[in-house]
């Protein structure tokens, strides 16, 4: 045989390989950190690896994230929407979901609006099973961009019946508010009684739609199993099934760490309901999509709430253990665990505050000096503290707006701050995080700019755009001397985030280097064909 016919015959027979093996990936598994850049993975191996007192024990800690790293391939993904610097979550979960680029606060539509074809929709068409699982609302933009083509993020209610139109299999998650119809809010009527008593009395009985669309029937109706608490969802036996079990988001992070082994334990954790979708999803023969979306990631770093953020990546953490251990032995599914974006420019930073002392070495080059650094570093111990932290910045001040109006003061919020936090703050520091100023950039109706008073920020105000949860981020500036934390924004900056590929070599090798999340989305969607 000659040798260009030999080099011919060789690349048909490696691209007919290669083709093959990519057939017969039977499983597509998608974990999404929103919010999630290398900064947060950061902050989850300092507390895995360095913290006093982590929960992972053993001389070796390694979080799961980096296990599968180590077991994969690590890439590196821009995630920049249409013609803009910085992305949403919509156009960049449109974007991860289709291999298309999107615009700003789209749902499922390219960037000249035309409806775009997901992986999820690619699935079904191929006979798989699909499944979607968010600790934030399922309407919520991540989970959205998998399966309802919409305008517009905000249209949740829209985008409910969406994603019932695509008859996905199993829909887990926060947000009954936008599958139960506006009556719902009569609390005297039967409807709202009927909800109380399926619900079990676990999630909070309040519509946000405008019309009477019962999803709930509808999705009854067309063989979901319906389930509103952690039983319900156990107790499910079908191959489909609709989970909701919060009125927006489901457990955080810090509600997931104190109460994991609470037998009072109403709602399922992020594990779970991880858990009960592949083993519905797992029964289809010809395979299945999953996407699992950690978005409260997002919503911790928004707040610039460190403690919350940490828990967040915690739960983050147990959801990969829980995959890489189920599919460590197969070869035929593909898992990617990557981000839609980095949310507050986050990270641990040296500083001028309470310098440490001098110390003795023991070893010859420091024998006629004391070791005594300039600056403050940072120490282990202050990891185990922002862990012990109870409650998050938004449930602190949802408490604190909960007082009457005359017992808002600063020594209220203080002494709540320091009931919940290793962190305290003083009643004139407490007194700085209230504080208000006209709002220079009011927009009428808008829905958090539209107030004439708002936080003051004193640097860079521009960027922190969410109203009263601005004071969030007000508390995390004065705590930050205390944590070694420095936060850059309240909105998402266009940091590129890691990509973590694992599966067969021939399919994940690609995943290796910088890409665009659209990249990879594609090297899914081929995988998957």
């Amino acid at each position: 045989m000659s040798l260009s016919k030999w080099a011919i015959s060789l690349g048909a027979a490696y691209l007919s390989a290669s083709c093959a093996y990519a057939g017969e990936i039977k499983n597509v598994i998608v974990v999404i950190g929103d919010g999630m850049g290398p900064q947060q993975i950061g902050l989850l191996n300092s507390y895995v690896k360095h913290a006093p007192n982590s929960t992972y024990k053993g001389s070796g800690r390694i979080s799961a994230w980096e296990s599968l790293a180590n077991d994969g391939v690590l890439g590196l993904a821009y995630t920049d929407a249409a013609n803009v610097l910085v992305t949403d979550s919509a156009a960049s979960a449109t974007q991860f979901a289709s291999g298309k680029m999107s615009g700003s606060e789209m749902i499922g539509a390219d960037e000249h609006g035309n409806a775009t074809e997901t992986m999820l929709e690619l699935a079904e068409k191929m006979g798989k099973s699909t499944g979607l699982i968010s600790d934030t609302r399922v309407t919520h933009a991540t989970p959205a961009g998998f399966a309802a083509h919409q305008t517009h993020r905000s249209k949740e209610n829209e985008i409910a019946g969406d994603m019932l139109n695509n008859q996905v299999d199993v829909l887990l998650g926060g947000g009954l508010r936008h599958w139960i119809p506006k009556s719902a809010n009569d609390k005297d009527g039967e409807l709202h009684a009927q909800l109380k008593e399926m619900t079990s009395g676990a999630v909070r009985i309040k519509s946000k739609r405008k019309d009477e669309r019962n999803l709930l029937d509808e999705a009854n109706n067309q063989g979901y199993q319906l389930a509103f608490t952690k039983e319900q969802m156990q107790a499910a036996s079908g191959d489909k099934l609709l989970g909701l079990f919060a009125y927006s988001r489901a457990l955080n992070g810090i509600e997931e760490s104190h109460s994991m082994e609470d037998p009072k334990r109403t709602s399922p954790t992020l594990q779970e309901m991880t858990e009960k979708a592949v083993s519905v999803l797992e029964r289809n023969d010809e395979g299945f999509f999953l996407m699992v979306e950690s978005g409260l990631i997002d919503w911790a770093a928004h707040d610039n709430d460190t403690g919350y953020m940490l828990h967040e990546m915690l739960k983050m953490d147990r959801v990969v253990k829980y995959l890489h251990d189920w599919a460590k032995d197969r070869d035929d599914t593909l898992i990617i665990v990557t981000a839609d974006h980095e949310t507050g420019g986050f990270g641990f930073s040296y500083s001028r505050n309470n310098l440490p002392e001098g110390r003795d070495l023991p070893g010859d080059v420091f024998k006629n000096q004391t070791f005594k650094p300039n600056y403050n570093f940072g120490q282990h111990d202050t990891l185990d503290k922002i862990y012990q932290q109870t409650a998050s910045y938004e449930d602190i001040f949802g408490k604190f707006d909960s007082l009457a109006a005359d017992k808002q003061t600063p020594a209220a919020l203080a002494e709540l701050v320091n009931s919940h936090t290793e962190f305290a703050i003083t009643e004139k520091e407490a007194e700085k995080v209230l504080e208000t100023e006209p709002n220079e950039y009011y927009v009428e109706g808008h829905g958090y700019l539209g107030t004439k008073t708002f936080p003051k920020v004193n640097e860079f105000k521009e960027f922190f755009v969410y109203g009263a949860g601005v004071r969030h981020s007000l508390l995390a500036s004065i705590v930050g001397k205390q944590q070694n934390t420095v936060w850059a924004t309240g909105t998402h900056t266009n940091t590129p985030v890691p990509v973590i590929a694992w599966g067969p070599e021939s399919v994940t090798d690609q995943f290796d280097g910088l890409m665009h999340t659209t990249d990879w989305a594609n090297f899914a969607i081929d995988a998957m064909r």
